[in-house]
Protein backbone atom coordinates (compact mmCIF):
# COMPACT_ATOMS: atom_id res chain seq x y z
CA UNK A 1 0.00 0.00 0.00
CA UNK A 2 1.20 3.49 -0.86
CA UNK A 3 0.34 6.61 1.09
CA UNK A 4 0.89 9.62 -1.12
CA UNK A 5 1.10 13.16 0.15
CA UNK A 6 1.41 16.69 -1.20
CA UNK A 7 5.17 16.26 -1.55
CA UNK A 8 5.33 12.82 -3.19
CA UNK A 9 2.02 11.75 -4.77
CA UNK A 10 1.08 8.08 -4.89
CA UNK A 11 1.48 7.89 -8.66
CA UNK A 12 5.21 8.56 -8.36
CA UNK A 13 5.60 5.32 -6.38
CA UNK A 14 3.29 3.44 -8.75
CA UNK A 15 5.35 4.48 -11.75
CA UNK A 16 8.63 3.68 -9.97
CA UNK A 17 7.38 0.24 -8.91
CA UNK A 18 6.26 -0.56 -12.46
CA UNK A 19 9.67 0.45 -13.81
CA UNK A 20 11.70 -1.30 -11.10
CA UNK A 21 9.64 -4.41 -10.39
CA UNK A 22 7.72 -4.81 -13.62
CA UNK A 23 4.22 -3.73 -14.69
CA UNK A 24 2.62 -6.83 -13.19
CA UNK A 25 4.02 -6.27 -9.69
CA UNK A 26 1.47 -6.04 -6.93
CA UNK A 27 -1.34 -5.63 -6.36
CA UNK A 28 -0.52 -2.01 -5.52
CA UNK A 29 -3.05 0.17 -3.74
CA UNK A 30 -2.73 3.89 -3.22
CA UNK A 31 -4.34 6.32 -0.79
CA UNK A 32 -3.64 10.02 -0.33
CA UNK A 33 -2.92 11.49 3.09
CA UNK A 34 -5.49 14.30 3.35
CA UNK A 35 -4.55 17.91 3.99
CA UNK A 36 -2.74 20.80 2.36
CA UNK A 37 1.00 20.87 1.87
CA UNK A 38 1.33 23.35 4.74
CA UNK A 39 -0.78 21.15 7.02
CA UNK A 40 1.26 18.07 6.21
CA UNK A 41 4.52 19.91 6.77
CA UNK A 42 3.21 21.12 10.14
CA UNK A 43 2.21 17.55 11.04
CA UNK A 44 5.71 16.32 10.22
CA UNK A 45 7.19 19.05 12.39
CA UNK A 46 4.97 17.90 15.26
CA UNK A 47 6.14 14.31 14.80
CA UNK A 48 9.76 15.40 14.61
CA UNK A 49 9.43 16.87 18.09
CA UNK A 50 6.97 14.42 19.65
CA UNK A 51 6.89 11.22 17.59
CA UNK A 52 4.20 9.50 15.47
CA UNK A 53 1.70 9.12 18.31
CA UNK A 54 1.37 12.92 18.44
CA UNK A 55 -0.36 12.99 15.05
CA UNK A 56 -3.80 11.43 14.52
CA UNK A 57 -4.01 8.83 11.78
CA UNK A 58 -6.75 9.44 9.18
CA UNK A 59 -9.40 6.75 8.88
CA UNK A 60 -8.54 6.41 5.17
CA UNK A 61 -5.14 5.00 6.08
CA UNK A 62 -6.34 2.72 8.86
CA UNK A 63 -9.06 1.26 6.65
CA UNK A 64 -6.78 0.74 3.65
CA UNK A 65 -3.75 -0.83 5.32
CA UNK A 66 -5.38 -4.08 6.47
CA UNK A 67 -4.02 -6.48 3.84
CA UNK A 68 -0.77 -4.67 3.06
CA UNK A 69 2.52 -6.55 3.21
CA UNK A 70 4.55 -3.42 2.49
CA UNK A 71 3.65 0.15 3.40
CA UNK A 72 5.36 2.89 1.35
CA UNK A 73 5.08 6.53 2.36
CA UNK A 74 6.83 9.80 3.02
CA UNK A 75 5.46 11.98 5.84
CA UNK A 76 2.27 10.18 6.94
CA UNK A 77 2.22 8.86 10.53
CA UNK A 78 2.90 5.18 11.19
CA UNK A 79 1.81 4.81 14.79
CA UNK A 80 1.09 1.67 16.79
CA UNK A 81 -2.51 1.86 15.55
CA UNK A 82 -1.38 1.67 11.92
CA UNK A 83 0.95 -1.25 12.61
CA UNK A 84 -1.72 -3.18 14.50
CA UNK A 85 -4.20 -2.61 11.67
CA UNK A 86 -1.87 -4.42 9.24
CA UNK A 87 -1.26 -7.99 10.51
CA UNK A 88 0.43 -9.08 7.27
CA UNK A 89 2.85 -6.17 7.21
CA UNK A 90 6.51 -7.05 6.59
CA UNK A 91 8.09 -3.64 6.01
CA UNK A 92 7.50 0.10 6.17
CA UNK A 93 9.51 1.86 3.45
CA UNK A 94 9.93 5.58 4.07
CA UNK A 95 10.88 7.92 1.23
CA UNK A 96 13.37 9.85 3.35
CA UNK A 97 16.11 9.18 5.86
CA UNK A 98 14.34 10.66 8.88
CA UNK A 99 11.96 8.24 10.63
CA UNK A 100 10.30 10.55 13.13
CA UNK A 101 6.89 9.62 11.74
CA UNK A 102 7.35 5.88 12.37
CA UNK A 103 7.12 4.01 15.67
CA UNK A 104 10.27 1.98 15.05
CA UNK A 105 10.14 0.21 18.43
CA UNK A 106 6.58 -0.99 17.87
CA UNK A 107 7.42 -2.09 14.33
CA UNK A 108 10.42 -4.07 15.57
CA UNK A 109 8.33 -5.76 18.27
CA UNK A 110 5.88 -6.85 15.56
CA UNK A 111 8.65 -8.11 13.24
CA UNK A 112 8.20 -5.30 10.73
CA UNK A 113 11.24 -3.83 9.02
CA UNK A 114 11.58 -0.05 8.85
CA UNK A 115 13.48 0.99 5.74
CA UNK A 116 14.68 4.56 5.09
CA UNK A 117 16.26 5.77 1.86
CA UNK A 118 19.54 7.64 1.65
CA UNK A 119 20.79 10.50 -0.49
CA UNK A 120 17.42 11.25 -2.07
CA UNK A 121 17.63 15.04 -1.67
CA UNK A 122 21.38 15.52 -1.26
CA UNK A 123 21.84 17.40 -4.53
CA UNK A 124 18.80 19.62 -3.94
CA UNK A 125 19.93 20.57 -0.43
CA UNK A 126 23.52 21.11 -1.58
CA UNK A 127 22.41 23.42 -4.37
CA UNK A 128 20.25 25.50 -2.02
CA UNK A 129 23.15 25.68 0.45
CA UNK A 130 25.30 27.24 -2.27
CA UNK A 131 22.46 29.56 -3.22
CA UNK A 132 22.06 30.70 0.37
CA UNK A 133 25.78 31.44 0.64
CA UNK A 134 25.62 33.62 -2.46
CA UNK A 135 22.39 35.29 -1.40
CA UNK A 136 23.68 36.24 2.03
CA UNK A 137 27.25 37.15 1.08
CA UNK A 138 26.09 39.33 -1.84
CA UNK A 139 22.91 40.73 -0.18
CA UNK A 140 20.84 39.49 -3.13
CA UNK A 141 17.54 39.09 -1.26
CA UNK A 142 17.88 42.38 0.62
CA UNK A 143 18.59 44.40 -2.50
CA UNK A 144 15.76 42.65 -4.36
CA UNK A 145 13.35 43.47 -1.50
CA UNK A 146 14.46 47.09 -1.58
CA UNK A 147 13.84 47.44 -5.31
CA UNK A 148 10.42 45.79 -5.11
CA UNK A 149 9.47 48.10 -2.24
CA UNK A 150 10.23 51.12 -4.44
CA UNK A 151 13.80 51.75 -3.29
CA UNK A 152 17.19 51.29 -4.87
CA UNK A 153 19.44 50.06 -2.09
CA UNK A 154 23.13 50.54 -2.83
CA UNK A 155 24.49 51.10 0.67
CA UNK A 156 25.02 47.75 2.40
CA UNK A 157 26.44 46.87 5.78
CA UNK A 158 29.61 45.38 4.27
CA UNK A 159 31.23 44.72 0.87
CA UNK A 160 30.21 41.51 -0.85
CA UNK A 161 32.31 38.40 -0.34
CA UNK A 162 33.40 36.02 -3.10
CA UNK A 163 33.28 32.29 -2.51
CA UNK A 164 36.49 31.62 -4.41
CA UNK A 165 38.81 33.22 -1.86
CA UNK A 166 36.98 31.70 1.11
CA UNK A 167 37.35 28.76 3.46
CA UNK A 168 34.10 26.84 3.68
CA UNK A 169 33.71 24.54 6.67
CA UNK A 170 31.18 21.72 6.89
CA UNK A 171 29.71 20.25 10.05
CA UNK A 172 28.90 16.74 8.87
CA UNK A 173 30.09 15.13 5.65
CA UNK A 174 27.42 12.65 4.63
CA UNK A 175 25.46 12.54 1.38
CA UNK A 176 24.63 16.25 1.42
CA UNK A 177 28.14 17.35 2.35
CA UNK A 178 29.64 15.30 -0.48
CA UNK A 179 27.16 16.67 -3.01
CA UNK A 180 27.89 20.17 -1.72
CA UNK A 181 31.64 19.62 -2.16
CA UNK A 182 31.09 18.54 -5.77
CA UNK A 183 28.92 21.58 -6.52
CA UNK A 184 31.26 24.04 -4.80
CA UNK A 185 34.47 22.68 -6.29
CA UNK A 186 34.21 24.95 -9.31
CA UNK A 187 34.32 28.08 -7.17
CA UNK A 188 37.83 27.26 -5.98
CA UNK A 189 37.11 27.60 -2.26
CA UNK A 190 39.14 25.77 0.38
CA UNK A 191 36.94 23.05 1.89
CA UNK A 192 37.23 21.59 5.38
CA UNK A 193 34.87 19.29 7.26
CA UNK A 194 34.34 17.84 10.71
CA UNK A 195 32.78 14.38 10.78
CA UNK A 196 34.30 11.74 13.04
CA UNK A 197 32.38 8.98 11.24
CA UNK A 198 33.82 9.60 7.76
CA UNK A 199 37.20 8.26 6.66
CA UNK A 200 40.16 10.32 5.51
CA UNK A 201 39.94 8.54 2.16
CA UNK A 202 36.38 9.74 1.52
CA UNK A 203 37.31 13.31 2.39
CA UNK A 204 40.39 13.19 0.20
CA UNK A 205 38.31 11.83 -2.68
CA UNK A 206 36.23 15.04 -2.49
CA UNK A 207 39.25 17.36 -2.00
CA UNK A 208 38.16 18.17 1.54
CA UNK A 209 40.58 18.59 4.45
CA UNK A 210 39.63 17.01 7.77
CA UNK A 211 39.03 19.43 10.66
CA UNK A 212 40.06 17.98 14.00
CA UNK A 213 36.95 19.30 15.76
CA UNK A 214 34.02 21.69 15.69
CA UNK A 215 36.18 24.47 17.09
CA UNK A 216 38.46 24.31 14.05
CA UNK A 217 35.54 24.59 11.63
CA UNK A 218 34.15 27.66 13.36
CA UNK A 219 37.53 29.29 13.89
CA UNK A 220 38.90 28.87 10.35
CA UNK A 221 35.81 29.17 8.13
CA UNK A 222 34.46 32.15 6.27
CA UNK A 223 31.27 30.13 5.78
CA UNK A 224 30.09 27.42 8.18
CA UNK A 225 27.65 24.96 6.57
CA UNK A 226 25.67 22.56 8.78
CA UNK A 227 24.92 19.15 7.24
CA UNK A 228 24.88 16.93 10.34
CA UNK A 229 22.15 14.47 11.27
CA UNK A 230 19.96 15.19 14.29
CA UNK A 231 20.63 12.56 16.96
CA UNK A 232 20.83 12.48 20.73
CA UNK A 233 24.53 13.23 20.32
CA UNK A 234 24.05 16.25 18.08
CA UNK A 235 20.96 17.96 19.49
CA UNK A 236 21.89 21.61 20.28
CA UNK A 237 25.58 20.71 20.01
CA UNK A 238 26.40 23.98 18.23
CA UNK A 239 26.49 26.52 21.03
CA UNK A 240 27.51 30.07 21.92
CA UNK A 241 31.10 28.86 22.39
CA UNK A 242 31.32 28.02 18.70
CA UNK A 243 29.80 31.29 17.51
CA UNK A 244 32.32 33.15 19.67
CA UNK A 245 35.10 31.52 17.63
CA UNK A 246 33.79 32.83 14.30
CA UNK A 247 35.42 35.75 12.54
CA UNK A 248 33.27 38.91 12.43
CA UNK A 249 33.24 38.59 8.62
CA UNK A 250 32.01 34.97 8.65
CA UNK A 251 28.60 33.52 7.78
CA UNK A 252 26.59 30.63 9.23
CA UNK A 253 24.31 28.51 7.01
CA UNK A 254 21.93 25.78 8.20
CA UNK A 255 19.94 23.58 5.83
CA UNK A 256 19.91 20.55 8.16
CA UNK A 257 17.87 20.83 11.39
CA UNK A 258 17.38 23.79 13.69
CA UNK A 259 17.67 21.58 16.78
CA UNK A 260 21.34 21.04 16.00
CA UNK A 261 21.88 24.64 17.06
CA UNK A 262 21.39 26.73 20.19
CA UNK A 263 19.22 29.12 18.23
CA UNK A 264 19.02 31.67 21.04
CA UNK A 265 22.82 31.94 21.00
CA UNK A 266 22.78 32.32 17.22
CA UNK A 267 20.17 35.05 17.43
CA UNK A 268 22.25 36.93 20.00
CA UNK A 269 25.39 37.00 17.84
CA UNK A 270 23.41 38.11 14.80
CA UNK A 271 21.49 40.81 16.66
CA UNK A 272 24.80 42.11 18.02
CA UNK A 273 26.42 41.88 14.54
CA UNK A 274 29.28 39.83 15.96
CA UNK A 275 29.27 37.75 12.75
CA UNK A 276 28.49 38.94 9.24
CA UNK A 277 25.27 37.05 8.78
CA UNK A 278 23.40 33.78 8.49
CA UNK A 279 21.14 31.90 6.08
CA UNK A 280 18.59 29.52 7.56
CA UNK A 281 16.22 27.07 5.90
CA UNK A 282 15.21 25.40 9.19
CA UNK A 283 13.66 26.90 12.31
CA UNK A 284 12.48 25.86 15.75
CA UNK A 285 8.99 27.08 14.87
CA UNK A 286 7.68 26.55 11.36
CA UNK A 287 6.16 28.75 10.14
CA UNK A 288 7.80 31.52 12.12
CA UNK A 289 5.24 33.47 14.17
CA UNK A 290 4.28 36.82 12.71
CA UNK A 291 5.95 38.62 15.62
CA UNK A 292 9.13 36.49 15.55
CA UNK A 293 12.24 38.61 16.21
CA UNK A 294 13.99 36.62 13.45
CA UNK A 295 11.85 38.48 10.91
CA UNK A 296 13.39 41.78 11.96
CA UNK A 297 17.06 40.87 11.50
CA UNK A 298 18.69 42.51 8.50
CA UNK A 299 21.64 40.13 8.38
CA UNK A 300 19.76 36.85 7.92
CA UNK A 301 18.36 35.20 4.79
CA UNK A 302 15.37 33.02 5.71
CA UNK A 303 13.75 30.31 3.60
CA UNK A 304 10.86 28.04 4.45
CA UNK A 305 12.42 24.58 4.95
CA UNK A 306 12.22 23.75 1.26
CA UNK A 307 15.82 22.75 0.56
CA UNK A 308 14.94 19.20 -0.50
CA UNK A 309 11.59 19.96 -2.11
CA UNK A 310 12.13 19.53 -5.85
CA UNK A 311 10.42 17.38 -8.47
CA UNK A 312 13.69 15.50 -9.01
CA UNK A 313 13.93 14.72 -5.31
CA UNK A 314 10.35 13.45 -5.19
CA UNK A 315 10.84 11.14 -8.17
CA UNK A 316 14.20 9.91 -6.87
CA UNK A 317 12.65 9.21 -3.45
CA UNK A 318 9.93 7.08 -5.01
CA UNK A 319 12.50 5.20 -7.09
CA UNK A 320 14.65 4.44 -4.03
CA UNK A 321 11.58 3.11 -2.21
CA UNK A 322 10.77 0.93 -5.23
CA UNK A 323 14.31 -0.44 -5.19
CA UNK A 324 13.98 -1.31 -1.51
CA UNK A 325 10.69 -3.10 -2.19
CA UNK A 326 12.31 -4.99 -5.07
CA UNK A 327 15.04 -6.16 -2.68
CA UNK A 328 12.44 -7.29 -0.15
CA UNK A 329 10.49 -9.13 -2.84
CA UNK A 330 13.58 -10.89 -4.15
CA UNK A 331 15.32 -11.75 -0.87
CA UNK A 332 12.74 -11.47 1.90
CA UNK A 333 14.75 -8.76 3.62
CA UNK A 334 16.16 -5.22 3.29
CA UNK A 335 19.66 -4.97 4.67
CA UNK A 336 19.40 -1.18 5.08
CA UNK A 337 16.43 -1.41 7.45
CA UNK A 338 17.22 0.39 10.69
CA UNK A 339 16.11 -2.70 12.61
CA UNK A 340 17.65 -5.26 10.23
CA UNK A 341 19.83 -6.75 12.94
CA UNK A 342 16.93 -7.20 15.38
CA UNK A 343 14.92 -8.95 12.67
CA UNK A 344 17.78 -11.21 11.60
CA UNK A 345 18.02 -9.60 8.16
CA UNK A 346 21.79 -9.14 8.41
Amino acid sequence: MIVGDRFIPAEFYVDALAETCGPGFGPVRGVEWPGTKAEQHAAQQTMEWHGPEAQPVPDEILQAVGEAEVLALHFAPVSRAVLRAAPALRAVCVARRGLENVDVAAATALGVGVVPVFGRNATAVAELAVGLMLTEARDIARVDASVKAGGWRETLSRPGRELGDSTVGMVGFGHVGRAFARVLRGFGARLIAYDPYVSDAVMAEHSVARADGLDTVFRESDFVQVFARLTGETERFIRSHHFALMNPTAYFVNTARSRLVDTAALYDVLAAHRIAGAALDVHDQEPLPADSPWRRLDNVTITTHFAGDTTTTSMRSARLVAEAIAELSATGRCVCAVNARELGWV
